[in-house]
């Protein structure tokens, strides 16, 4: 399984299987939380089956959907590295199968090859970009210049968002708005034809607009 995930693509085999060796696969119903944010980190999550999200609390309840990850995403590489706390929860949105990869055996392969760690830093380098860029919409642009950057994150490259498990909601949590403002920019962008509901996802339609 891990050949097929973007971090360990270019690590030789008898690596990968030595490291499997060491995993456990783990199978969590839906609406299970796997992590906390603030527990203490042990383990790499490597996603085999289903949909998760990445999320963060306040004390008053609010919540803000970082991103969604599916099959052969992963998780907890954070942590693993600086041996801080969790920096976010993660919840399954379906039931799921994760392959959990002990901190001890990814630390055996970053030092067994080398060229491993570099992976990992340039995955690292290409999450804070994804990140200024969510920052960047925060700060730049209205409710409706990020939902529409919020739907282009979700879609695939042939434009179409085909998990129907994300919510208005989520949109919301996503972009830092309410449910309410949500719907009423999608009615909008399937109105003006920017989106179109099918059986099964949503199928971006032409380049969204950025402002109302």
């Amino acid at each position: 399984m891990l050949e097929n995930v973007r971090l360990f693509s270019a690590v030789p085999a008898h690596y990968l299987a030595e490291l499997e060796k060491h995993s456990s696969l783990r199978k969590y119903p839906k609406n299970t939380v796997l992590v906390t944010e603030g527990d203490e980190s042990s383990h790499l999550y490597v996603i085999r089956k289903g949909t998760l999200s990445a999320y963060l609390t306040n004390d008053e309840g609010r919540q803000v959907n970082l991103n969604y990850m599916q099959d052969g995403d992963y998780f907890g590489e954070l942590s693993l590295l600086d041996g801080q706390p969790r920096s976010a929860s993660v919840i399954s949105l379906s039931d799921c199968e994760v392959l959990l990869l002990p901190k001890a055996s990814v630390h055996e392969l970053m030092r067994n090859y080398p060229d491993f760690a570099l992976m990992m830093i340039t995955e690292l380098t290409r999450r804070v970009r994804e990140l200024t860029d969510s920052v960047k919409d925060l700060a730049l642009l209205d409710v409706y210049g990020r939902v529409s950057s919020a739907l282009e994150k979700l879609s695939d490259a042939d434009k179409r968002i085909h998990n129907p498990k994300v919510t208005h909601q989520d949109i919301a949590n996503m972009v830092g708005s309410s449910r309410e403002m949500v719907s009423r920019i999608m009615k909008q962008l399937l109105i003006g034809g920017y989106i179109e509901q099918c059986t099964g996802y949503i199928e971006i339609k032409k380049n969204l607009p950025r402002y109302w």
